[in-house]
């Protein structure tokens, strides 16, 4: 997926606790070639690692209103960026509606099974989601 993303996208990464939306999100830094290790961002609401392509991590567990994270302009902070955001439910509506949405679920036939799920909001997403296709 990394290696389809380019500055200016936006992520939204759903899924509960433990479906691996931090370990997704490791996996698009270390596509991106990021040069510290991609942690989950739940205390500081927004993680910035450097690196060819930076990559902007936030964690919306914590916010409860959506003004909070319109607060937080996240899509104006990582316009140079890719821009991940686990918990993106919290606040659907501050967020911007060209996105792509990655649903992880744990599967029903193991907890070490995910079902993915991955929706494309727009035209520049529905070409990402195309390449996913022709890789697969």
């Amino acid at each position: 997926m990394a290696k389809l993303l380019r500055a200016g996208d936006v992520v939204l990464l759903q899924g509960q606790l433990g479906a691996g939306k931090t370990s997704l999100a490791q996996g698009i830094g270390a596509g991106l070639k990021v040069d510290d290790p991609v942690t989950s961002p739940s205390y500081v609401l927004l993680a910035q690692h450097s690196g060819p392509t930076p990559l902007y991590h936030a964690d919306l567990y914590r916010l409860i209103e959506p003004d909070e994270v319109r607060e937080l302009a996240l899509v104006e902070q990582a316009i140079d960026g890719v821009l991940l955001i686990e918990w993106p439910e919290r606040a659907a509506d501050a967020l911007p509606a060209e996105h792509l949405l990655v649903a992880l679920d744990v599967a029903e036939d193991g907890p070490d099974h995910r079902r993915i799920t991955i929706v494309a909001n727009g035209e520049r997403y529905r070409r990402v989601l195309d390449g996913l296709n022709a890789r697969g």
